[in-house]
């Protein structure tokens, strides 16, 4: 098929793995290949055109052709092509071959196979291409592939399948090569059997000879057995000696290492005596340090603590005990100055009063004084244990003391006047005609 008739209805054309799409017209300068895919075709504008990608076998047959000695025979040879789908290849197939069908694509190429087939064989002999088809296919594909890949077609294979003649050369060329072979066979029996024979009695002698030689190793292999059998025994024995040395040698090194072994079991053990004394030792410090230390550490803080605290208490103590002194003296200090102020206007208004009365204020003194007189001659007389006073007029008790406390305040007026020189008697009766 060249032309798909249904490309200018369908907007987009497809085709399989084996052809390719050739589109053209519209936007393409050159043509678009699609081997095997599809594309979308603008109907009226554009022109969609198939060619054949399948592989075509062809049976290449050259009758009667006079090879390079002037003998002529046929060969049959098959080769597969195809189009090429690379863009190039495809390209210049199209120029050749679009629009064609494909019987007339296998033609060219058949041809064109035929004609350097026919060239080659001109160049060969029949022995050359009856011997080496391997080489005869060579320069065929070759040669044809150079011409059909300017078409676009490439040639994937080419076999010779068959060559004859009509003349019996080939046939000649078998018997010859058969007596050759037949000759060739008889010479090499003889030669075969000549060399049997010469091979059989250099076999023999190489028998002799490789008895002889086998006698005379058996004799050397004797007595080299009798030499390395006394060097063995004087080996042996020397080895027994140094065994037994060797054992008594070893035996005190054992000795010596249990010893050893022993000494150090002891010293290990005294370490971890020591190591335990020592243990010991610093277990009892530590109890000491516990039990004693720590405690009398302890204590001996309680108690400077508790002498710290009692020392700053006694210090606290007395500063507030001065404090309270320093308080209490001032306190004192300022009743004695407001005591001394209130005696000093006081004493400033009797000595007004004074000087005013001068003897009444006297007597009025002295008669406030004379309560606190009376009581101070009385207290002793309080305290004392009495049971009875007596006299030279017989006066017994209470009366007899109240009579002598009475005595002594009624000479005060005259002690009075002794020591102010002021008669409380006359100084009454004044204040009382006063009055």
């Amino acid at each position: 098929r060249a032309v798909d008739p249904h490309a200018a209805m369908v907007g987009f054309a497809t085709c399989g793995p084996n052809e390719a799409l050739i589109v053209s017209g519209l936007s393409y300068k050159r043509p678009k290949l699609i081997p095997g895919g599809r594309i979308f075709v603008l109907p009226f504008v554009q022109k969609v055109q198939r060619i054949s990608l399948n592989i075509m076998t062809l049976e290449v047959s050259s009758p009667k052709i006079y090879t390079k000695l002037g003998v002529p025979i046929s060969v049959d040879g098959v080769a597969q092509v195809k189009i090429e789908s690379k863009p190039e290849m495809l390209h210049q197939a199209c120029q050749q071959f679009l629009g064609k069908k494909q019987n007339m694509v296998a033609r060219v190429a058949l041809e064109t196979l035929e004609g350097h087939q026919r060239a080659i064989m001109g160049t060969m002999t029949v022995e050359d291409i009856y011997q080496d088809r391997q080489k005869f296919s060579e320069a065929v594909f070759e040669v044809a592939s150079k011409d059909l890949v300017n078409m676009g077609i490439t040639v994937v294979s080419y076999t010779i399948r068959n060559v004859q003649d009509d003349i019996g050369y080939l046939k000649a060329l078998g018997i010859a090569r058969t007596a050759e072979v037949q000759r060739d066979a008889r010479i090499g029996e003889a030669i075969a059997q000549r060399d049997s024979s010469i091979k059989e009695n250099i076999a023999r002698q190489e028998e002799q000879a490789a008895v002889f030689e086998n006698k005379t190793r058996i004799a050397q292999s004797q007595r080299d057995y009798e030499l390395k059998q006394a060097e063995y025994d004087i080996e042996v024995e020397t080895k027994k000696a140094d065994a037994d040395l060797a054992a008594q040698l070893q035996q005190a090194i054992v000795q010596q290492k249990i010893v050893s072994e022993e000494m150090g079991i002891t010293v290990i053990e005294r370490t971890k005596q020591i190591q335990v004394m020592e243990q010991e030792i610093t277990r009892n410090e530590r109890e000491l340090e516990a039990t004693v230390r720590k405690p009398a550490k302890a204590e001996k803080y309680r108690v400077e603590t508790i002498a710290e605290a009692q020392r700053k208490a006694t210090v606290m103590a007395k500063q507030a005990e001065a404090e309270a002194i320093r308080a209490r003296g001032e306190a004192e200090a300022f009743a004695i100055n407001a005591k001394a102020q209130a005696d000093a206007e006081a004493m400033k208004k009797k000595a007004a009063a004074w000087s005013e009365y001068k003897d009444a204020a006297m007597v009025d003194m002295v008669l406030e004084t004379l309560p606190k007189v009376a009581a101070e001659i009385a207290a002793p007389l309080s305290k004392a244990k009495i049971k009875m006073i007596s006299g030279p007029n017989g006066e017994l008790g209470a009366g007899k003391i109240t009579g002598e406390i009475l005595k002594i305040i009624a000479d005060i007026p005259q002690s009075v006047q002794n020591l102010t020189g002021v008669d409380m008697s006359r100084a009454m009766k004044i204040t009382t005609s006063s009055a």
